[in-house]
């Protein structure tokens, strides 16, 4: 990405020194980058309100409650995995922050899910209970990203928030699409990892 980007700026800039509109790259790249940081100002407050609310309902227990609903749906995903254990409450938390459309707020509890699928994974080499070769990702570390990924939102609240900043005549109109379209790639996402796994376990 990073060689993406910066080749993206660096052809724009060529292109516009050799078409005469330097000027114009340069007013672009002062208005856009102060449009960039009113952004990030907006969206770190709308994302503290609702990560603290998150925390909130972790203490509360409500993350827990909720989790206990999802065993169903983590012993689904997650053959391997103990729903109560702290990787199946951290992937139930991920799995609800990305609900809500909330994908900056679900980055800690998923960078901890993975942490501790690859523990689970060390634990398994080391028991001799099977396990990828190490440095290789797990079956669950792998569902997981793509399940993370593919993000079913019921409520979009980053691109709502977008659309509020950027003047939108009805910001939530995204609810609809957003949920239609995050629906069929989780869906597909879920049905890709299902076939991996059963293919892998006929090896």
């Amino acid at each position: 990405m990073t060689y993406l980007w910066g080749g993206m700026i660096l052809v724009g800039i060529i292109y516009g020194a050799f078409t005469g509109n330097l000027k114009e790259v340069s007013e672009a790249v002062v208005s856009s980058s102060g449009e960039a940081v009113s952004l990030c100002i907006s969206m770190a407050g709308i994302t503290a309100v609702w990560t603290g609310i998150m925390k909130i309902a972790e203490n509360t227990g409500l993350v827990a409650g909720i989790a206990g609903k999802m065993r169903p749906l983590i012993r689904f995903l997650f053959p391997r995995i103990d729903p109560d254990s702290r990787a199946g409450r951290f992937i139930c938390l991920n799995f609800l922050s990305n609900c809500l459309g909330l994908s900056w707020a679900s980055t800690s509890s998923g960078l901890i899910a993975v942490r501790e699928l690859a523990d689970l994974e060390e634990k398994r080499r080391k028991t001799g209970a099977g396990g990828q070769k190490k440095g290789i990702a797990s079956n669950e570390m792998c569902t997981f990203l793509i399940i993370n990924v593919s993000s079913l939102q019921l409520i979009p609240v980053n691109m709502i928030a977008y659309r509020t900043q950027y003047g939108s005549v009805n910001p939530t109109a995204i609810v609809g699409p957003a949920l239609l379209a995050t629906a069929v790639s989780t869906g597909a996402a879920v049905i890709f990892c299902r076939i991996a796994d059963r293919k892998e376990r006929q090896l």
